[in-house]
């Protein structure tokens, strides 16, 4: 599939509050603004770093990773969604954001806005369970140090949206002044071997993780060309919220009407009947006959006799 300079979808503003980049870019940055702001925190209450650290990690950032014991996941079940928008690494924020940024503009700008957070977060939802399925599943992950590891940040995610970017528009060229512009597919290959090379060295289940999000992204932009569109209950969920939180802006179909309670007949619109218009149309017949009177004539004599009535 070929895309050229023409869009299909009218892309949102950058300050627009539908614009789904930016939200998501943005809920990174205040998540990783709050954790390093508590960070810092606990590093002025303690006299030793390790110690801060160590408290850090239990009272906070553990409520924001997503564990791989099945015990702490049960207590602590929205960490599948959190730790996806989670991180206080400057570097790993920095690298998410400026793939996220960088594929997520151009999937907005080819399949409208409305693909980019089904993907993120189908992406972000996958990667958790083959984290947490391949550590418990895997006989060469299954180790006591991995049973007691934890997944931060949205790598996973962002590949969903690299790779499914790359699905939609493959052939898609960036820096068209480098000999005609770089193909997107090699942008993206790039992007998973730079990926996979920084994390698989230090938890394959991660690596195994970014690499499923990568192939549900694959997946969803097959389904979306089929007209299978996996985000569509997603945005009517979020509309039915809304409606239920904000009654009165709910718009509604049909057009108010109001009733009052009266003796009077409702007011009728009647012709306007003129004596002169009535003269003309007697001549008329005395001197054509009846038979010559058009439609409106007959009829606005039939309303003539049913008033003298």
């Amino acid at each position: 599939m070929s895309y050229n300079s023409s869009n299909t979808y009218k892309r949102p503003l950058l300050g627009a509050t539908n614009n789904s980049l930016i939200t998501l870019i943005a809920i990174n940055a205040v998540v990783f603004i709050l954790l390093n702001f508590l960070r810092i925190t606990y590093a002025l209450a303690y006299d030793t770093n390790p110690t801060a650290e160590i408290f850090f990690t239990k009272e906070i950032l553990d409520w924001f990773v997503l564990p791989a014991d099945f015990g702490k996941l049960a207590t602590r079940p929205w960490t599948i969604i959190t730790y996806m928008f989670s991180t206080y690494s400057v570097w790993m924020l920095i690298s998410n954001m400026l793939w996220l940024w960088a594929f997520g503009y151009i999937l907005q700008d080819l399949a409208g806005n409305k693909k980019i957070l089904p993907v993120y977060l189908y992406g972000g939802f996958v990667g958790a369970l083959v984290f947490i399925g391949s550590i418990h599943l895997i006989p060469y992950l299954h180790k006591p140090e991995l049973l007691n590891s934890s997944f931060i940040g949205g790598g996973a995610a962002v590949m969903a949206i690299a790779v499914a970017t790359s699905t939609l528009a493959p052939d898609y060229r960036i820096f068209p002044f480098i000999n005609g512009g770089i193909p997107l597919w090699i942008v993206t290959v790039i992007f998973v071997a730079i990926d996979f090379a920084s994390v698989s060295g230090n938890n394959g289940a991660i690596a195994l993780a970014h690499l499923s999000g990568g192939a549900i992204g694959y997946v969803f932009m097959k389904q979306s060309a089929k007209g299978n569109d996996w985000g569509e209950w997603m945005y009517s969920f979020a509309a039915w919220l809304n409606d239920l939180f904000h009654p009165e802006k709910k718009i509604k179909s049909k057009k108010e009407q109001h009733f009052y309670k009266t003796d009077k007949p409702p007011f009728t619109k009647k012709q306007n009947f003129t004596q002169q218009k009535l003269d003309a149309i007697l001549d008329k017949i005395n001197t054509k006959g009846y038979d010559m009177l058009t439609t409106e004539e007959k009829e606005f004599l039939n309303n003539v006799s049913k008033e003298e009535i």
